[in-house]
């Protein structure tokens, strides 16, 4: 077991009733699930500038919520960010992404299961994590599906995301810590303490697999 690196901040003891609110959306809603916000807690106003972020930047926008959460599954399996990677938007299975959708991100290039407004997103977010060439012929392409506002938003998003989740990589935060009990955002398979276990111990664990980029 990996040891982890800062402790929780126990919610039930959290005395400002506002930050005790946002807890219980996390743990009855998730992205992010409290384990991530119990450790940006130490810190409020972090916990805050995150939290608002998230909601402003993610949860709501101007580019399409299911296009964010493709590109925030496309990082956690980049950069193997467990913690990240395990979890589903709501918002999005709502709007129609289905699990399957998720375990082709790595080969979106060849893979059918997306549209070209998709890999247009996916691509954009492939040059970020992996510091690729921005050429011409990816910003026309990207120009053909997004206006300004939404590559703005959208690039700003993947970039919050990527440092957040290489720094959650270094905690060995684990879910199922804090305010245990609840499955929000969860994926299929990882929704209690022991499905989780399974998942990560199957051979199929995406975790397991490499990134093409990688040398």
């Amino acid at each position: 077991m990996r040891k982890q690196r800062i402790s929780y901040v126990d919610p039930n003891e959290v005395s400002d009733e506002r930050m005790k609110k946002e807890f219980e959306r996390c743990r009855d809603r998730g992205t992010p699930r409290p384990e991530s916000q119990a450790i940006r807690a130490h810190a409020p106003a972090t916990f805050w500038s995150f939290a608002d972020t998230w909601q402003t930047v993610f949860h709501e926008g101007v580019c399409d919520h299911t296009i964010k959460e493709l590109c925030r599954v496309y990082v956690s399996h980049s950069v193997k960010c467990e913690f990240c990677g395990n979890q589903r938007s709501i918002q999005s299975r709502q709007k129609g992404l289905v699990e399957d959708d998720y375990f082709d991100l790595l080969n979106f290039e060849k893979s059918i299961r997306y549209n070209e407004r998709q890999k247009a997103a996916l691509r954009y977010t492939e040059a970020i994590i992996w510091d690729l060439e921005t050429n011409d012929a990816l910003w026309e392409n990207l120009y053909k599906h997004y206006e300004d506002a939404q590559i703005v938003e959208l690039g700003y998003f993947v970039a919050i995301t990527m440092g957040q989740q290489r720094w959650l990589k270094t905690l060995n935060i684990d879910h199922h810590k804090v305010l245990v009990g609840t499955d929000a955002s969860m994926m299929p398979g990882a929704e209690t303490p022991s499905a989780w276990e399974d998942h990560q111990n199957s051979p199929e664990y995406w975790a397991k697999k490499s990134h093409p980029n990688l040398k």
